[in-house]
């Protein structure tokens, strides 16, 4: 009698993560029914509610897989760009480099899915799924606290409400960014074997970054109605 190989359960679960991230980012969540997912990771559906239990903890896990470990170096970065600075505040170069490097270097990605995985999470930006953004949110609120203080340290000119303003569209150009690869390669016109260098993409977008973060403060042009 011939035995089947059995392969291991983390093996299996990576399997159902890769189908998972690539079929989300084609067709979204709500689309992608769980006979897709199964064709596609090639298991059967007790596999799936054996390593996920439901869909709602499969998408969590989609996105905790790459996220925790991007925030967790990016973390690390700011904790030794501090440790350095010995107490003064952080140029905002510095802090820029720090949030947006680690995902960048997904933009290049191919092998390992990191290209596919910004590709959903442009596509989770765009989708109105408010379960979906309260869990990116989640995910995302100790980092944005963190880099949060760090900027209001070394921006100490600009009042709250104004850093935080800056803060959301900084954030916002970098999901578009990501999210829009296709699209930059196109506009920029880049060789086929210079569309990945996320070198040379982080130098323009960190110059664009830093010129929005110190604008000078636009005035209050309201009009005010006739008495």
């Amino acid at each position: 009698m011939t035995l089947r190989a059995v392969k291991p359960p983390h093996e299996t679960r990576t399997r159902i993560l890769d189908a998972a991230e690539d079929l989300f980012m084609q067709h979204g969540f709500e689309a992608t029914s769980m006979r897709m997912l199964t064709a596609k990771a090639g298991v059967n559906l007790a596999a799936v509610n054996y390593h996920f239990g439901s869909k709602d903890a499969l998408i969590e896990a989609v996105f905790r897989r790459r996220l925790d470990p991007m925030n967790a170096e990016r973390l690390a970065e700011l904790d030794r760009l501090e440790t350095e600075a010995n107490g003064k505040p952080l140029p905002p170069e510095a802090i820029i480099r720090a949030f947006i490097r680690t995902s960048l270097k997904m933009v290049g990605d191919t092998r390992s899915g990191g290209r596919t995985f910004v590709r959903l999470l442009g596509r989770t930006y765009t989708e109105p799924s408010k379960p979906i953004r309260a869990l990116i949110g989640q995910l995302y609120c100790q980092t944005i606290e963190r880099f949060k203080a760090a900027f209001t340290r070394a921006l100490p000119q600009l009042p709250r409400e104004e850093l935080f303003w800056r803060m959301h569209f900084m954030f916002g150009t970098l999901s578009y960014t990501l999210a829009a690869t296709d699209t930059v390669q196109m506009i920029a016109g880049t060789k086929p074997e210079d569309r990945h260098d996320a070198r040379a993409l982080e130098e323009r977008l960190v110059g664009f970054l830093c010129a929005g973060l110190h604008a000078p403060r636009a005035e209050n042009t309201s009009v005010k109605k006739a008495a």
